[in-house]
């Protein structure tokens, strides 16, 4: 594992206000042990202004890429966190096209990496919402894949409340890709709920969460999800996040991490910008997988079962 060096003496952008920010140096890069390759997410408190944040992505990818990783993750809405719901329909993109798809793949090509755009407002067919879209591009800065968010967020605790449903469209196909360092399967955010939604996915070594957690829910739930998605598919999960205080009053949970198949939470950073590294081991995967083959022993498909609505008498 690559741990990433806090620097408490530097300063993020403007876009990225209000204190408790902090921005990370890497150390030189290592030779990783054959068989390993290194992976990084990205922590962000991004604002409302895009090439602002773009500005911050290429400085964090700049330092993953020191760091050694091949395979770069950003997180939910990386470019993009308004001060109201509607600023990232105002900042959508057509796919192809605009500045957020330009930076991620030209960055991609520059450091020869696969990076992944946590995800990005791409516009759809409703003039008034976007889709929420995880795009993952090639060393060769080709679009390879794309996964619209399928689960929107809905949180109603008084005070606090989201409704994701009123700007954002909700995908309805699952995305795995092979790719040099395994067969990924892609995610975002509140998808992270819902395990069906990677029991769907057919033999993934690694599961990518881009996420921008509420400080509430992730607090509570963030890291008991992400470590147990890893463990019952017996995949790593990488899982950036946006963390910190946003421009708009929001404040989001962070504690971006890597965590391994056996639900080994490898690097983390709790809050503030910055690059999250970890060592991906395919033979250790194979090893626990082939000591406990859980994802053979699945014999139980539910959507076959009848199910009895009816107390026992």
């Amino acid at each position: 594992m690559e741990k990433i060096v806090s620097d408490k003496t530097s300063k993020s952008p403007s876009s990225f206000a209000k204190p408790k920010s902090r921005t990370t140096v890497a150390k030189p890069a290592r030779a990783p042990a054959p068989g390993v390759i290194r992976m990084a997410a990205i922590q962000m408190a991004s604002g409302p202004n895009v090439s602002a944040n773009l500005a911050e992505a290429e400085r964090l990818v700049a330092l993953a890429v020191a760091g050694g990783a091949k395979l770069v993750v950003l997180p939910e809405f990386f470019a993009i966190m308004g001060n109201k719901d509607t600023d990232k329909v105002a900042a959508r993109e057509e796919e192809g096209k605009g500045p957020i798809q330009k930076f991620l793949a030209s960055a991609a090509k520059k450091h020869k990496i696969w990076l992944v755009g946590g995800s990005v407002p791409l516009a759809c067919d409703n003039p008034k919402k976007v889709r929420n879209s995880c795009l993952v591009y090639d060393d060769k800065g080709k679009l390879v894949a794309r996964y619209d968010k399928i689960h929107l967020f809905g949180l109603d605790l008084g005070v606090e409340h989201y409704q994701e449903e009123k700007t954002i469209e909700p995908g309805d196909q699952i995305v795995v890709l092979d790719s040099p360092f395994g067969r990924i399967g892609l995610s975002v955010c509140y998808d992270l709920r819902f395990p069906e939604l990677y029991r769907a996915m057919p033999n993934v070594d690694i599961i990518l969460v881009p996420s921008a957690f509420t400080a509430t829910t992730g607090k509570a739930h963030f890291e008991t999800l992400v470590r147990a998605r890893a463990i019952e598919n017996l995949a790593y999960v990488i899982a950036p996040a946006q963390g910190g205080y946003h421009l708009s009053g929001r404040e989001t949970h962070g504690d971006t991490m890597i965590v391994d198949p056996w639900g080994v939470v490898l690097d983390r950073l709790p809050r503030g910008s910055g690059v999250v590294m970890a060592g991906i081991n395919p033979a250790y995967q194979a090893s626990l997988r082939k000591s406990l083959p859980a994802l053979k022993h699945r014999t139980l498909d539910c959507s076959h079962i009848q199910i009895k609505d009816k107390a026992i008498k």
